[in-house]
């Protein structure tokens, strides 16, 4: 074993001794260019191995770069989203407060050619079931307002005042089933009653079969209930239909939009019909 061992080591050092004579014999020898070749080879490696090296950092870099880039670009459509988001909302509350606007000055105009007293209120809120067509609005006992005064808007009219208290109003719209208003149509100027259906119409009663009455003929109450002005409109003929006996079945589409309501005009001056009943009770 220790000749083994002898022998390995002198091998070992026969081939470093061999290495060693090429390398010394590598820097003696000069290649074409005029550079030692064992420089020439070395330059080679290591530019190799600087070449893998740079090409890797480069690498790196550009995933760097872009990782980065991909973050600042979320952070920016994050923001642009929001900017819209918040553009839309602006849009939306100008709209709406444009059709607001809009709403007013269709009301104070109305309330410009009323010879009556009226008092202008907000909607702010409704019945939660359709059993009972109502809306409350902002004024109340402490505005002058009282049960059975009327409520109108400029496309006609609305309801009557049911409980106000001190500071709001409960208001049953016309199209409620328990209501109901005086009323004439316009153009044969038949007298009937409008009463609601507790849907989106109206049915005019009690209108004899001798009048001649058309789709499209405009109904407009007549001021003998009591609560209603006269000449309000109530809305148009929808369809009219022999119901036999004395009377027709006539169907009338309201003039005021129920669901887009915001703003209405509680009618102070009451009624001749009204003066009139409270003059005898007294």
């Amino acid at each position: 074993m220790a000749l083994l061992d002898i022998r390995q080591r002198s091998g070992y050092l026969f081939l470093a001794v061999t290495l060693g004579q090429i390398l010394l014999i590598s820097a003696q020898v000069n290649s074409k260019s005029g550079v030692p070749v064992i420089e020439s080879v070395t330059f080679g490696i290591f530019s190799e191995v600087q070449r893998g090296l740079s090409g890797g950092f480069s690498g790196v870099r550009q995933l760097w770069t872009g990782y980065i880039a991909l973050r600042n670009l979320k952070v920016e459509n994050e923001a642009l989203k929001r900017d819209l988001a918040a553009s839309q909302v602006a849009v939306q509350e100008q709209r709406a407060l444009a059709d607001r606007t809009r709403g007013l000055e269709r009301l104070l105009d109305l309330r410009g050619h009323l010879k009556l007293n009226t008092v202008a209120a907000e909607i702010i809120g409704a019945a939660a079931t359709p059993d009972f067509r109502t809306l409350t609005i902002d004024k109340g006992t402490r505005d002058g307002v009282r049960s059975d005064m009327s409520v109108i808007a400029p496309a006609g009219i609305v309801g009557r005042l049911v409980v106000p208290s001190l500071r709001s109003a409960k208001v049953q719209l016309l199209i409620d089933r328990n209501a109901a208003a005086g009323a004439i149509v316009e153009r044969t100027r038949a007298q009937g009653v409008v009463v609601g259906g507790g849907d989106d119409r109206l049915r005019m009663e009690y209108v004899s079969e001798v009048f001649d009455i058309v789709v499209g003929d405009v109904v407009v109450t007549s001021g003998i209930d009591g609560i209603y002005p006269k000449g309000f409109i109530i809305g148009k003929v929808e369809s009219v239909e022999r119901a036999g006996g004395a009377y027709k079945r006539i169907t009338i589409k309201p003039a005021v939009d129920f669901s887009s309501l915001e703003d209405v005009l509680v009618v102070l001056t009451p009624t001749p019909a009204r003066e009139a009943a409270e003059s005898v009770s007294e």
